[in-house]
């Protein structure tokens, strides 16, 4: 599956310019929001082919984002990968059930710009 577009729904200004100016160097379409609600309303009203998604969002957390487009009985975003990326250190039921409906689960400290493109490249091969 090729990677062309992405949205990235991430609060953190430092951390959103970062991703996103990297991913754009690296040749990719990318649209940022930095709330939840604004985060939803986006993939539901576009089609993306990657969605970043901060778990910690002010007006609608992460969480409830991925509910609402993969945890129902029908996947809103069946031709979209989704990259969740936290700092919040969760309990493993909470990592468990995000990492079912999330195509890759990824510690934002973790996390450099390079590293980043590579994870989007392995989804993208997969």
């Amino acid at each position: 599956m090729a990677i062309h577009s992405i949205l990235c729904i991430e609060d953190d200004r430092f951390i959103g310019e970062m991703y996103v100016r990297s991913l754009q160097k690296a040749g990719y379409v990318v649209d940022w929001v930095v709330d939840g609600n604004d985060g939803l309303i986006a993939a539901r009203n576009q089609s993306y082919d990657l969605i970043l998604l901060d778990v910690m969002l002010p007006e609608r957390r992460g969480t409830e984002i991925l509910d609402a487009l993969r945890g129902g009985s029908e996947d809103l975003i069946p031709n979209t990968k989704v990259i969740v990326l936290t700092n919040f250190e969760q309990d493993d039921e909470s990592r468990m059930a995000m990492q079912k409906h999330a195509d890759a689960y990824l510690i934002k400290a973790e996390i450099t710009p390079k590293k980043l493109i590579e994870v989007v490249e392995q989804l993208a091969a997969n």
